[in-house]
């Protein structure tokens, strides 16, 4: 909770076509142009007295406008396709794909229409509903609903969500406060007519992508952004 009461997270601005970093050592604020920005999925295996482990992250770099120094930001995912997925949902969001985290979200997760993008108490009184809701249609029996009763009991019932949002609360009244000025002004709307565009060969990229997806939605995405670059003549 320290540590991350006391971090800047990345902000994206897709009206300006710029990303904001600012760095924790020096608290110096970096504005990136969008499509100088870079993005990698990393994965590494070894192995352990428990057998093979794989681990996934992902990661996004830029090279510093003034130091010309190479900077990057990586994190660890649950999975590979998590991984790649993140990277999409911000690609999405800057391309003017997407405009909320409701969007994206798994439909069958338990989560409400006005639900908060956290999880909470409000998970497990969805969750429940879900399964009582299932439990009249004769979807599932009564021994499912009761190892469903018994695990969260385990779980020690609400007591997780309300952990869940008693962190969530510290860190929406902390963060903030710890944004500089230089942000604040960055991140305030543009009219219209000042808003960034894209160069054309994101847009001619973009339109292939759009086409290869609506012939095959399927596809995985990195296939896709694969084969668009090869018929775009772009080395990927």
């Amino acid at each position: 909770m320290k540590r991350l009461k006391n971090s800047i997270p990345i902000r994206f601005n897709r009206q300006r076509r710029e990303v904001c970093f600012t760095l924790t050592d020096t608290q110096e604020t970096v504005f990136v142009p969008w499509e100088s920005l870079m993005a990698w999925v990393v994965e590494a295996r070894g192995a352990t007295q428990y057998g093979v482990q794989q681990q996934y992250g992902m990661g996004v770099g830029y090279a510093h406008p003034e130091t010309d120094q190479w900077l990057k930001l990586e994190y660890m995912t649950a999975g590979l396709p998590l991984a790649v997925s993140n990277w999409e949902a911000i690609r999405a969001y800057m391309d003017y794909e997407i405009h909320s985290l409701h969007e994206i979200q798994d439909p069958h997760l338990p989560r409400g229409k006005d639900d908060p993008p956290w999880e909470g108490v409000h998970t497990l009184r969805n969750a429940r509903r879900r399964m009582r809701e299932r439990r009249t249609k004769g979807e599932v029996g009564p021994i499912f609903t009761f190892f469903w009763y018994a695990y969260h009991v385990i779980e020690l019932w609400n007591l997780p969500g309300y952990l869940t949002e008693w962190e969530a609360k510290r860190l929406r009244k902390s963060r903030p406060k710890l944004r500089p000025p230089e942000v604040e002004a960055w991140s305030q709307p543009l009219p219209k007519e000042q808003w960034a565009q894209p160069s054309e060969e994101l847009v001619r990229l973009s339109a292939e992508v759009r086409r290869i997806r609506e012939r095959d939605p399927q596809r995985p995405v990195e296939e896709i952004f694969a084969e668009a670059y090869r018929r775009q003549g772009i080395e990927a």
